[in-house]
This record gives structure tokens, sequence and C-alpha cells, in this order.
């Protein structure tokens, strides 16, 4: 199912709500800023409903006052096109780009299905969510800040926390971008030049975005998009997680995927265990790594009362999830995509089938794997690279060619061990507190 734009009537418009600067960090649920306006669902995608100035703290703790940051609650879509509300971080560098200004849809990888996990709420001081992965992703946000771009962190999951769940992170996302060139703050141009960029979940999220765009945003002017380890299949991702050490991240997708599927709750509720819908349960309020570490080698046929082959080949169960395949949707936008070879979470072959489909139809996507990197190395020794091809991008470079490569490592692609150094100093920098350079 894809959303087309034009079935929406764009009403009487909504006065955004300014919230002051909160006091304290609450998570999501308590927090009353997630709470839409009465009459919030009439209004367009990407209306803004509320705004707030925020602080980010590094892991909670460190504050970054090097640049300035604003929370926007957006009204938006969900999977079954129907109105939705969620918030977008847009953080501001303390100068602008030499040229016109750019935006960063930056997608993180939220991995969890618990609200601590979300970018509004891991990426601010005060923030209690160890072993959340945006507060990781903070750094690599930093990089694209230090370029002088804005980034915009959409919660693309949404406030149910549904990990996995196909069509709706790009919704959310792009209108998130919408939030963020309509905010009056930025006085940006509707015309503004966007790059997307995630990794794992936030790659699979990027892919998500780039692949609704042209029907559910067509106005905004996406220049390209980079995606790592962007998962390509995620049933085959469960299945081949099942039962290893990194069966918690399988275990989460579940946990949040039942609460919108009701075939697969339906499902759940007949076969599982009661000891299994505990385990479920205790899944949705960890973090990505406490889930991780909670729940290794945890087996599904060990879980059901009916064999798993039997559970996932019923007809609802097929339907969904072949539903998460990526590139059944073809983005206009050129893509990057960097991929691991030995990466033990997304398996190459399922990256490869997603760069397959999307170049069938046409798509434009140059795609890289390397041999020696895994998959938490490659997310930091390629994203230099990742920067400068959106970089690239922006400035309207010529696109090399639709290329498959694969490289013994990417750490001898050029620029890249300069940009790992730079990197690194920032990394020192936002940790002592200095923050990015203006």
């Amino acid at each position: 199912m894809t959303v087309n734009v034009d079935v929406y009537d764009d009403r009487a418009p909504v006065e955004p709500r300014i919230f002051p600067h909160p006091v304290v960090t609450l998570r999501p649920e308590d927090d009353p800023f997630h709470t839409p306006p009465r009459g919030w669902e009439a209004a367009a995608p990407g209306t803004i409903l509320h705004t707030r100035p925020v602080t980010i703290g590094a892991f909670g703790l460190i504050r970054q006052s090097s640049f300035t940051a604003w929370q926007l609650l957006y009204r938006t879509t969900d999977l079954d096109g129907r109105p939705d509300s969620t918030v977008v971080t847009v953080l501001v560098p303390p100068r602008a780009t030499d040229g016109p200004d750019r935006v960063v849809s930056f997608q993180c990888a939220i991995d969890a299905v618990s609200s601590q996990c979300f970018p509004s709420y891991a990426l601010r001081k005060g923030a209690r969510a160890l072993g959340a992965v945006p507060q990781f992703e903070l750094f690599l946000i930093g990089g694209a800040l230090e370029r002088g771009w804005i980034v915009a962190v959409p919660d693309h999951e949404g406030m149910l926390g549904v990990f996995g769940a196909p069509r709706e992170p790009g919704y959310r996302s792009l209108d998130g971008i919408r939030a963020t060139l309509n905010f009056g703050e930025l006085d940006l141009d509707p015309a503004t030049r966007v790059g997307l960029f995630g990794y794992s979940g936030g790659g699979m999220a990027t892919s998500w975005t780039a692949e609704m765009a042209d029907t559910y945003a067509p106005e905004l002017n996406i220049v390209g998009a980079a995606a790592g380890s962007p998962v390509g299949d995620p049933a085959s991702t469960f299945l081949r997680l099942n039962g290893s050490v990194f069966s918690g991240l399988p275990g989460m997708v579940v946990a949040g995927m039942r609460r919108v599927f009701p075939a697969l709750d339906d499902a759940l509720t007949e076969t599982t265990t009661t000891a299994a819908q505990r385990r479920l349960n205790a899944l949705a309020d960890r973090t990505t790594v406490g889930a991780v570490l909670s729940a290794p080698k945890m087996d599904w046929d060990s879980m059901l009362t009916t064999p798993l082959a039997d559970v996932l080949a019923r007809p609802q169960i097929v339907e969904l999830l072949r539903s998460l395949q990526l590139g059944l949707h073809t983005p206009t936008m050129p893509m990057l995509v960097v991929q691991s070879i030995g990466d033990p979470v997304i398996s190459v072959d399922d990256v490869d089938g997603q760069v397959q489909r999307y170049r069938a139809a046409g798509a434009h996507v140059t795609y890289l794997r390397d041999r020696l990197s895994e998959h938490l190395t490659l997310a930091i020794f390629a994203a230099p690279m990742m920067f400068d091809w959106l970089a690239d991008r922006f400035a309207g470079r010529p696109l090399p060619e639709p290329t498959t490569s694969t490289v013994t490592t990417v750490l001898t692609r050029r620029g890249t061990l300069p940009g790992l150094w730079r990197f690194l100093r920032l990394c020192v920098r936002m940790l002592t507190g200095r923050g990015i350079r203006g």
C-alpha cells in the first residue's frame, strides 16, 4: 500500500503551540509535548503542531552547547494511511554552509520498541537511555553539523515504537522534512536541497523514505539517499538471527509489529507460551543493547506451541512478511548503499537483492561492498565517504556510474582516513563538552 498525498484535504491551518524549554527530560508517553492538540487530524501531513527548544546531551550527560536544537511535533501518516503524529528533533549548526542551506534527514537506528530509544528522548540532556543506539549516533550527527548542514532526526517508529514496520518510517521521515522546511525559525526555502542518511535500522528507514518519496512527498527536493547496511529483507533477517546471539533484535521486531498487525498478534496469542509472552513484553521495555544482551539464543521454535514453519505459512503472515521486503517501490533520487560482506547481523545477500530490485526498476544506485569490516565498524569507517557522497549531491556534481564495487576495506578509499581523523577529534570535543566547530 502506498499513500498518495492527494487524498488529504488541507483545511484550516493549525497554529503551532510554542512550549518553553523543558525543565526536566520526560519520556514521550509522560511528556505533554507529544500529545497533539484537538482537531490535528484534519491538518495536512507535515503540519507543525507544537514547537520547543531543547538541549542535547551526549549520553544524556554532556551538554552540547555549540549548536541549537528544536523539537517539532507534526502531523504524519501511519502505515494504513490514518492520521498520526510524531516528533522531529532539528539540530542547527552554528554557521551556515558556504552556499544555500542544506538539510539532512538522519534516520537513526532506533531498533527498539521502548520510548527510551526514540531520538526525541535519547538525544536530550537528562535522558536515561543506556544502550540506546541514537546516543552513539549523535557523534555521526555531529559530523553532519560540522559540514554546516541542518539535521532533522525523526522519531520514525512513531509513538508505538513499531520497529520493522513497512512504509510508515518513510511517511514519518518525509513529514519530518516537511515540518523542518516549514519551521519559521529556520527561514528555509521550500526548494531547499535535502539528503537522506541512515545506517542499519536507520538504513532501512532511509530506504523506506527513498521509496515512498515520489508518491507521498513529490514536492521535496531530495537530491540523494545514503543507506548503510539497509537490511534488504527483514523476514530473511528474522529467520537467520533466530536462535543467534543477536536474537533479541528480531524479538523486538515481533514485539513492536504485533501492535499494528492484528494477524500477527492473533498468531502470537494462539501459539506462544506464557513464558514467551512475558519475554516479549520484557524486550519491549529494553533499549537495543539491553535487549541483545538479555536475549541471546532466543529460539522461536522453543517459544511456540505450533512449529514456527506452520505459523510462518499462514496466508496473512506470508502477506505480512512480503510487505516488509525493501525494493518493491522505486526511489527516484540517486542512492549510495554500503554493506559489509562479513556482516553477522545483516546478510550481504539480502542487501544485494534490494539493490538488484532497485536497479531492475530503473533506480540509480552506487553499491559498495566491504570485505573486512563487520556491522559496527563499517558504520564508522564508511561515514566519511557517505557524507562526501551527499556533499557531492548537494553541490550538483556529476553522479558516479551505478556500479557495484567490492573492496578489501573502505579505509583505502580516498579521503576516508583523513575523515576518520576529523571524526575522532570531533568525538573528543563532544565528549568534553566543546562540541562542533563553528
